[in-house]
């Protein structure tokens, strides 16, 4: 009878400890601990040959530092002097639109530079899409933090200036402008809006925008 009963406890012994070893490998398996960690796509630093900057490589001299954007009420509006008004998400501009690449290096007035492999849209599909009106002189950028600035729209159609989403083939980081940053190509800085909500078809050729308006040359062409 005892040996039954050691028998018995043994066998009950034997399934608790199975059991354990099972729980114990299931919460391990589906545990946050063993589940892989993503990481952020690489870099890209070299394009065709040519040699890139890196993201890093920017200082950050935004008015109101980074910005945080809320893609689930953003809306990119393009408005003005166009026939149809438009207010697009973060997913339409990107998907609803041609991908175009370019490298641009991008001068700063404090003296640095970067080169980097820019992707977006161009915004003359934009302007297209609303139906501006030909005959309109200037388009105005707004972003989140306050910020707006102004290009001639005849600049932005010779060209081909891109509305970016991704710089060296990741996308644009908070800090870099996310969701989109004006890539205005052969301008100094501070022309190439980051976080963009509006665009602005208009005729004030007058407009300054927050630098422009301190006394910052209103072309800022390079030298």
């Amino acid at each position: 009878m005892r040996s039954r009963k050691h028998l018995l406890l043994t066998i009950f012994c034997l399934a608790v400890i199975i059991v354990a070893i099972f729980v114990g490998s299931w919460i391990w398996t589906n545990s946050t601990i063993n589940r892989p960690t993503i990481l952020n796509s690489a870099e890209i630093r070299e394009y065709k040959g040519e040699k890139l900057g890196a993201i890093g490589d920017f200082r950050e001299n935004s008015i109101k530092g980074p910005q945080n954007v809320n893609l689930s009420t953003y809306r990119l509006a393009v408005t003005g002097l166009v026939q149809d008004e438009i207010a697009l998400t973060y997913n339409e501009t990107v998907d609803g639109y041609a991908h175009y690449e370019k490298v641009v290096t991008i001068h700063c007035v404090e003296g640095w530079e970067v080169k980097i492999l820019w992707e977006g849209v161009l915004l003359r599909d934009l302007l297209e899409e609303a139906e501006y009106n030909r005959s309109a002189q200037v388009v105005i950028f707004y972003a989140q933090d306050g910020y707006s600035t102004s290009l001639p729209l005849s600049y932005i159609l010779e060209n081909n200036i891109l509305l970016a989403y991704k710089m060296n083939g990741v996308e644009l980081p908070p800090e870099r402008g996310f969701p989109f940053q004006l890539v205005a190509e052969s301008k100094f800085g501070y022309k190439g809006i980051k976080w963009v909500t509006r665009i602005e078809v208009s005729n004030d050729t007058n407009y300054r925008g927050y630098w422009e308006s301190r006394g910052f040359d209103d072309d800022a062409d390079l030298p």
